[in-house]
């Protein structure tokens, strides 16, 4: 797959391209599957609420099979490489749940300033996908994004370890108001299988999910070769140290395991 111009161009005006029903619900399915099976692991890599229900599971992509493949789909990896302008490595990939009733928020935060301020991560050369394996609605925890808010930089932010399991460097009320009465705030809803690519710098958020409805996302946090890491204070399953390129797999690989070794997919 490969963006367009205008595309390219929507990304760097708003900061983010939604992109609907990328993937088949056979494709879903599979990814499902997995996703439930890693929820219910006892792994150091999947946080839970207080509740004791699954939050996110890091890593994924490196204990199960599945998700390996997603990691390297040439669907997500090589609009990233347009976008980037050169060979990407996995900096982070996660499962994100937000269960019925249960729930809960994410922060006002910028991507990047997390990984500026706790992984070193030099400049703003990377990105992030999220692929939905439910339905994503209204109802039950979307995504927030404020278009535009990555044209200012890195914002100053307070690092929060309190609210949820999983601390964050927040941007307070008075900042996202501000940044909301200059471009907008949105929640881009729709089908399992559809895409969302948006800038590292983006400032987002999501609210609790006490629908009775599930909306699970994966993400995959992918950055330019040559702007790595450079401190090793998270756990290396969270923010990640092997800074290879990643090798494409074929576009069927999610439904087609025999393609998992395959070296390059198509363009």
């Amino acid at each position: 797959m490969k963006l367009t111009e205008e595309q390219i161009q929507q990304f760097d005006t708003e900061g983010y391209i939604f992109l609907p029903s990328c993937f088949s619900k056979e494709e879903i399915a599979v990814l499902n599957e997995a996703a439930t099976e890693i929820y219910a692991s006892n792994r150091k890599e999947v946080w839970r609420e207080s509740s004791g229900i699954a939050r996110t599971a890091f890593a994924a992509h490196t204990y199960n099979e599945a998700h390996s493949r997603l990691a390297a789909h040439p669907r997500l990896v090589n609009p990233v490489k347009q976008i980037l302008k050169g060979n990407v490595y996995m900096h982070q990939y996660k499962i994100n749940a937000k269960a019925a009733f249960d729930g809960d928020v994410w922060q006002w935060h910028q991507d990047f300033g997390v990984w500026h301020r706790d992984d070193g991560m030099p400049e703003p050369r990377a990105m992030n996908i999220a692929l939905f394996l439910d339905d994503v609605t209204a109802a039950n925890g979307p995504l927030l994004f404020l278009p535009r808010s990555h044209k200012h930089g890195v914002i100053d932010a307070g690092h929060d370890v309190e609210t949820t399991s999983y601390p964050l460097w927040t941007l307070d009320r008075e900042t996202v108001t501000k940044l909301s009465n200059q471009g907008g705030c949105i929640a881009p809803t729709g089908p399992a299988g559809s895409v969302i690519m948006f800038s590292s710098l983006l400032v987002h958020a999501s609210p609790p999910n006490i629908s009775p409805l599930p909306r699970t996302i994966v993400y995959l946090s992918l950055c330019h070769v040559d702007n790595h890491i450079t401190q090793y204070k998270r756990e290396e399953w969270i923010a990640h140290r092997d800074f290879s390129p990643i090798k494409p797999l074929t576009d069927n690989c999610l439904t087609n395991a025999h393609t998992h070794d395959a070296n390059v997919a198509a363009e």
